[in-house]
């Protein structure tokens, strides 16, 4: 795969942000297509300055790596198509539950699969993506695979069972931050400041927190002892976590979206 041709399948959100990526990483032969929509196909054009297809199947041939980036109840009918098609290119889906004996199952035999799962901070190259890999994988294909996921973040190999078991919690997560930012937020924009300084203020303190978390050999029990000296205000603040069992809520919301990923496959 010298020239690392890549036809991206797919022209939405998570698809634009994997191919500002890729962009970045210097992935300069990039092909998209997708089901029909002309005017997605052309802002994607007018942003990256890619080439646009509105049929894929025709340019099969010629691409290395296939991504599809198209949602998961289209990929039977776009996996039935490529399936006509591909010989022998490797086959990578970002869709959920979208797993690798799901399109290997509806490929033909021998075909490379992988399945990668982001999230939306692939936007901003800070992703952090669960990958498996299919059995016809070789070192060369997990190269591209590792190159291609470098481009939006951090990444990390699971089993497929894995990865079924904890994207719902590193896809979701974001959301949940989201939310306790945003209560954090509302709540210093009431000491007269106005939402873009509040915004400023916790997005940096998230960010920091984040840091530490990553960079620290503590353990996030420690990390919080750091804070919350005894008699402090900080440990009145968890005071109420424990009294509204903060942690058997975040646990159910887990428990909550797992459930319902796993039923959706």
């Amino acid at each position: 795969m010298a020239t690392e041709k890549i036809l991206m399948i797919g022209a939405g959100r998570m698809a634009q942000a994997i191919i500002n990526g890729l962009m970045q990483a210097d992935f300069n032969h990039i092909l998209v297509g997708n089901n029909g929509n002309a005017q997605r196909l052309e802002e994607v054009e007018s942003r990256f300055g890619v080439r646009t297809t509105n049929q894929w199947q025709n340019h099969v041939s010629d691409q290395d790596i296939i991504i599809l980036a198209v949602p998961p109840e289209a990929h039977e009918e776009v996996l039935t198509a490529l399936g006509e098609v591909i010989d022998g290119q490797l086959v990578l889906t970002v869709a959920a539950g979208i797993d690798v004996t799901y399109l290997e199952s509806r490929l033909p035999e021998g075909t490379p699969v992988s399945w990668l799962m982001p999230n939306t901070a692939a936007a901003k190259g800070e992703s952090m993506t669960l990958f498996t890999l299919g059995k016809y994988v070789t070192d060369e294909h997990e190269y591209y695979i590792e190159k291609i996921l470098f481009s939006i973040g951090q990444f990390k190999k699971l089993t497929e069972e894995q990865v079924h078991r904890i994207t719902p919690i590193t896809g979701s997560g974001p959301a949940f931050v989201y939310r306790l930012a945003d209560v954090l937020i509302k709540e210093v924009q009431k000491a007269g400041v106005t939402e873009v300084v509040a915004k400023q203020l916790i997005a940096q303190m998230v960010k920091g927190s984040s840091v530490m978390l990553t960079s620290d050999l503590k353990c996030p029990q420690d990390l919080m002892d750091e804070v919350a000296t005894p008699g402090g205000v900080t440990e009145k603040g968890l005071q109420v976590f424990d009294d509204h069992h903060f942690d058997d809520m975040i646990k159910e919301a887990i428990r909550k979206c797992v459930d319902h990923a796993t039923r959706d496959e």
